[in-house]
Parts: C-alpha cells; sequence; structure tokens
C-alpha cells in the first residue's frame, strides 16, 4: 500500500478521499530527528511551512528509495530542496492555482486597512477614545498600485485593483507580459518612487532575499504603503522598522516575517503596520482547492503502481 504522510494539516475531506481511494495517510508533524526515521517508510510525504525538506531529510530518504513525491501544500517552495529532490528521483509538486484569489484578496483588504488607518481606529476605540477627527484616510481610487513580480496571484489582484479604479505598474525578473495594455511593465527603481502601494509577488530565492532594503525606502513615496504577503527575507525587516520609525513611508502591512512564528515584537506592536499570521490561504475556500488539487497530483503520480497493487 502507497503511504501518504501530511506533516502540517490537510483538508479533511481531501484525507478521506485519498483513503477511500486505497492510499495509506498518517496525519502528524515530526520533529526533525523523528522525521529522518520516518521519512524512510513512506511514498509521498505533504508539507506546508513548517516541515523542512533540505538536503539532509532527502538522504535519510534515499536510504530505502521509498519516497517519490513531495508536495508542498501551497506555492512557495523554499522550504524543500528542489533541485536535489529531483536530482534524486524524487518529485516535487506545489499547488500553485488554489490558493491564488485568496491571497489576491488579503492583500487588497491590507492596503484598505492601511488606506483608511483601520487598525488605528480599531485599537484607540478599544481604548475608550473617539479619535474620529486625526483618522482621515485615503482613497485607493486614482492611487498607482506597484506590483513586484507578476504571476498567478499577482495577475489577479492588478484585476482586482484596475476595477476599483487604480494604475497598475508591475515588474518581473523574468518578463513583461503582453496579455493586458491596462497595466504598465516597468522596472523596479520607477515602482519604488512612482507607487502609493507596493506589494511583493516573488518567491524566496538567492536573488529576492533582502531585494527590498534601505536603499529602497529611501526611494519610495514618504506617503507609500508596502505589503508583504510573498515570504519574509524578501524585505529586510531592520531597515523596514527603521524606515517606518523615521517617517520615510507611511506604513506597512505583513503576513510573513523571517522568524516565525516568532517575528520581531517592534514590528508587531508598530502603530504604522497591519500584521496577519501567513494566512494568505487560510480560507475554506481555498483549503478545499488545496486538498483536492493534492489528490489529483497522488492519483496522476501512483494511479499505474495503485492499480496494480489493488
Amino acid at each position: 500500500m502507497i503511504k501518504i504522510l501530511v506533516t502540517d494539516g490537510m483538508e479533511k475531506n481531501a484525507v478521506n478521499k485519498l483513503k477511500a481511494q486505497g492510499f495509506e495517510v498518517e496525519e502528524k508533524f515530526y520533529e526533525r530527528e523523528e522525521l529522518k526515521e520516518k521519512i524512510q517508510e513512506i511514498d509521498v510525504i505533504v508539507v506546508r511551512s513548517a516541515t523542512k525538506i533540505d538536503k539532509d531529510i532527502i538522504n535519510q530518504a534515499l536510504k530505502t528509495n521509498k519516497l517519490k513525491l513531495i508536495i508542498r501544500a501551497g506555492v512557495g517552495l523554499d522550504n524543500i530542496d528542489v533541485l536535489y529532490a529531483e536530482k534524486n528521483g524524487i518529485n516535487v509538486r506545489n499547488t500553485a492555482g488554489a490558493s491564488t484569489n485568496a491571497v489576491a484578496e488579503l492583500v487588497l483588504g491590507q492596503m484598505l486597512v492601511l488606506a483608511r488607518q483601520i487598525k488605528i481606529a480599531n485599537m484607540t476605540l478599544k481604548d475608550g477614545i473617539w479619535n474620529k477627527k486625526n483618522l482621515k484616510g485615503l482613497e485607493i481610487q486614482g492611487k498607482t498600485l506597484g506590483i513586484i513580480g507578476f504571476g498567478r496571484i499577482a495577475r489577479n489582484l492588478a484585476n482586482k485593483a484596475h476595477l476599483l479604479g487604480m494604475n497598475i505598474l508591475y515588474t518581473d525578473l523574468i518578463a513583461c507580459i503582453d496579455e493586458n495594455d491596462a497595466y504598465t511593465c516597468t522596472d523596479l527603481d520607477t515602482i519604488l518612487r512612482e507607487a502609493d502601494y507596493i506589494t511583493i509577488h516573488t518567491p524566496l530565492t538567492e536573488d529576492t532575499r533582502n531585494l527590498i532594503d534601505a536603499q529602497c525606502f529611501e526611494k519610495m513615496k514618504d506617503t507609500a504603503f508596502l505589503i508583504n504577503c510573498a515570504r519574509g527575507g524578501i524585505v529586510v525587516e531592520e531597515d523596514l522598522l527603521e524606515a517606518l520609525n523615521n517617517n520615510k513611508i507611511g506604513g506597512a502591512a505583513l503576513d510573513c516575517f523571517v522568524d516565525e512564528p516568532n517575528p520581531i515584537k517592534d514590528l508587531l506592536q508598530h502603530p504604522l503596520v497591519s500584521v496577519t499570521p501567513h494566512i494568505g490561504a487560510a480560507t475554506y475556500e481555498a483549503q478545499d482547492r488545496i486538498g483536492m488539487e493534492i489528490v489529483d497530483i497522488v492519483n496522476d503520480r501512483f494511479a499505474i503502481i495503485k492499480d496494480m497493487v489493488i
């Protein structure tokens, strides 16, 4: 029987469907040393961001050569050594499209939180302060949204923001996309100088690590807002904190951090920062789609073998 280990959680209907199809599914998080032993027994491992599959873990799997498939229940693959796994015959897949809309909606929501000072209004009112006169906000209509990285999530966000009357600038590390003349492809410096809202949609790689640093904040408008719902490590958090403290930018919204689940407290508590605990894909609808996509990936990989076993 083909054994599947789900380490960081998975939608129950999808788990039940895999079991009904004859797969053996274990749902349990293993600490690193325990995982080194367990990974020798399984054919598939399904992870989110908490479980790291690096070269050392893969080498343990190669002792038995049972592991054939690593699935990231989400988009980013920075916690998996993809090249080393593929080099050794272990396929790595993710659920690239399943959380697209959920993340785009979170970014849009955070833009509105920043624009209308919703965080500060909420905090002060709970403290009994009727702060109406000091909470004049902004409208996003007519403002410029700068998007760094133009993949699925970014394009979904651009479509929503454009319908709300925003001007769209984007840059991409690969190439400009000519599918929509309403959006302007440009370079990073232009986005930093001209955008009222800047949102990050790149994976965390050696090319993007520390991409947004003190020099970038110097180029931004002092009223601009930065939103990062991609990966911690793309933004230099100490530089962001300094920019906020010195009023070099208007504010920030963060859904991801360098040190998760223990972010810098000064960022969490900063009045100009809206924070969430990496919930970009945390909608019921997105998790349903992720679960069903995992089922499809498993079936595509093991259909012939499963039929032979059964």
